[in-house]
C-alpha cells in the first residue's frame, strides 16, 4: 500500500485528486492540507510514502516545501503537481529533491502512472515536457558560484515566503511560533544576504526564483 498525502491550496482540487486516487486499490490518502508550511508538518508526523505537492501554495512555495521535506522526511518521494511547465521551475524543483513533475493538464492515468513509477524508485515527467529538463539537472554548471538562496536558513527562507506573499511581521510571527522582533531580523538578514535593499526588488527576486507566480508583475512604487 503506497501511502499519499495531499498538499494543495484549492479545496476542488485537492477533493479531485481525494476521489481519483482513492478508487485505486493499492493508494492510501492518510493527510491533506492547502498550506506549505503545514504540508512540512504533516510530513513529518505521518511519514508518507509520497507527497503530491501543488507548486504554489501559501505559507511556503512548494519547492521550499520539497526542500524541507527531502531534508527532514528522506523516505517520503515529493511529486510535484503544477500548472506551471517551465523548465526553471521543473529543474529547480528536481535539484531540490523532487521525484516528479507532472502538468496538472496532464490525464489521470498519467498521475497515476507517475505515483507507481516513484513508489517504484524512479523518477517521472509528464509526457509534455522535455527531455532536456532532466539533462539540465544533471548538468549543473560546476562554475557557477553558491546561489545566494542556499545561504538562506531554513527559516530566513520561510519568513521571506511569507514576506513576499504580503503576510505582516506579526502574522509570520504568529505562523511560525517566533516573536516579531525575530521576524524582523530574519527579514533583514533575508535583505542583507540577497543583496536587496527594497520591497520591490524582493517581489521582483520572489518571481526570478519562482516563489511567485509569473502572472504577478511586482509595482515600482
Amino acid at each position: 500500500m503506497t501511502t499519499i498525502v495531499l498538499a494543495d491550496d484549492h479545496h476542488v482540487v485537492r477533493h479531485g485528486l481525494r476521489a481519483l486516487l482513492a478508487s485505486e486499490p493499492d493508494f492510501e490518502i492518510i493527510g491533506e492540507t492547502a498550506d506549505g508550511l503545514e504540508a512540512v508538518r504533516l510530513v513529518e508526523s505521518l511519514q508518507p510514502d509520497i507527497l503530491l505537492l501543488d507548486l504554489m501554495m501559501g505559507g511556503i512555495n512548494g519547492l521550499e516545501v520539497t526542500r524541507q521535506v527531502t531534508k527532514r522526511a528522506p523516505g517520503t518521494s515529493v511529486i510535484i503537481l503544477s500548472m506551471y511547465g517551465n523548465q526553471g521551475y521543473v529543474v529547480e524543483a528536481l535539484r531540490g529533491g523532487a521525484k516528479a513533475y507532472v502538468l496538472k493538464e496532464s490525464t489521470a492515468e498519467e498521475l497515476i502512472r507517475a505515483i507507481h513509477e516513484v513508489a517504484a524508485g524512479r523518477h517521472y515527467l509528464s509526457s509534455s515536457l522535455s527531455e532536456r529538463v532532466i539533462e539540465g539537472y544533471i548538468r549543473k554548471p560546476e562554475a557557477a558560484g553558491l546561489d545566494a538562496y542556499d545561504t538562506l536558513t531554513p527559516r530566513e527562507r520561510e519568513v521571506l515566503h511569507m514576506a513576499v506573499h504580503g503576510h505582516t511581521s506579526a502574522e509570520i510571527a504568529s505562523r511560525l511560533f517566533i516573536s516579531r522582533r525575530t521576524v524582523e531580523i530574519h527579514r533583514a538578514n533575508v535583505m542583507r544576504k540577497l543583496g536587496l535593499h527594497n520591497q520591490t526588488q524582493l517581489l521582483r527576486y520572489a518571481l526570478q526564483r519562482g516563489i511567485l507566480p509569473p502572472d504577478i508583475v511586482p509595482s515600482d512604487g
